[in-house]
This record gives structure tokens, C-alpha cells and sequence, in this order.
């Protein structure tokens, strides 16, 4: 098993030195989604909320997130996005939606952490916008769908997410 890179050899947090890794295009997609009541998923469908298109403040504050997420997470460089994209989609089945986001820059480290921040931070402020007529929404199933660059190249999540 390999080591924890934000652990020093005195089991102290410390942050991953990077400053001699080239510089390489990098991305990562994130997934996520929110499940709720019959009755909530009509009225977003609606698009009658009284706080506006969910949707849209969704995605705007996902990437609003991705953009703050070495603030949020302690030992996170903080990056240079050069892409963030968050897209909301309906799905019936569940019901609810579907989060993705899409992140991307040019550096010596990954942008997963952005990636899943974003789908966090959007996924967030849809329960936001919803809670007072469903306060049994669930967010689910964040996680890492794919990643690409660096020194371990392209990375695809298995069938189950793994």
C-alpha cells in the first residue's frame, strides 16, 4: 500500500511538495445528484421556485466552489483553473438531478479536489433551494468519475465507482 502524502514521517499534516513536478494538462470529472420527493422534483421541473432556476444558481455556485477549494480543504494548493464547467440534469428515475463537473488547468498537480468540491458545493445549494418544501432530499453518490495527467496519466472510475 502506498504512503499517505499528507502525512510526514512524524504522523504530522504536511503539505505535498510539488515543486519538482513538471507541468502537465490536467482534468477531472466528478459526479453526484440529489434525490427527492415526487412532489419537489414536479416543482423544480416547474421551474415555479420561488428563488429562482435552481439549476442555474446550482451551477454557478459549483464553480464558485471549485474556484475556493484550497480555502476549504487544508491541505489543497490552491490552482489556476483554466476550466470549470457544472451541469445540472433532470432525471426521473431517481427523482432528482444529476451534478457533473468538468475541471481543468495546466500545473504540477491534480484537479479532482476542485472536481469534487464543485459537485459538492452545487449539490449543496440545490438542497438549499428546495429545503423548505422537501427537508428529505439526499445527496448521493459524490464521487471521481474520471482524471487525466500527471505522472499517473488517465484514470477511470469502474462500472460500480470504484
Amino acid at each position: 500500500m502506498t504512503a499517505l502524502t499528507h502525512i510526514d514521517d512524524q504522523g504530522r499534516a504536511a503539505m505535498v511538495d510539488v515543486s519538482g513536478k513538471p507541468v502537465t494538462a490536467r482534468r477531472a470529472l466528478a459526479v453526484g445528484s440529489v434525490r427527492m420527493s415526487a412532489e419537489t422534483f414536479a416543482l423544480l421541473q416547474s421551474g415555479e421556485n420561488p428563488k429562482g432556476s435552481v439549476e442555474n444558481i446550482a451551477e454557478l455556485a459549483g464553480i464558485m466552489g471549485a474556484k475556493r477549494t484550497a480555502d476549504l480543504i487544508p491541505l489543497c494548493h490552491p490552482l489556476p483553473l483554466s476550466k470549470v464547467k457544472v451541469r445540472i440534469a433532470s432525471d426521473g428515475a431517481l427523482p432528482g438531478v444529476r451534478v457533473t463537473a468538468e475541471t481543468k488547468t495546466n500545473g504540477v498537480t491534480g484537479v479532482e479536489m476542485e472536481a469534487l468540491t464543485a459537485v459538492s458545493v452545487a449539490c449543496l445549494t440545490i438542497y438549499d433551494m428546495l429545503k423548505a418544501v422537501d427537508k428529505s432530499m439526499v445527496i448521493q453518490g459524490i464521487c471521481l468519475l474520471e482524471k487525466d495527467g500527471g505522472k499517473s496519466g488517465y484514470w477511470r472510475a469502474d462500472e460500480d465507482g470504484g
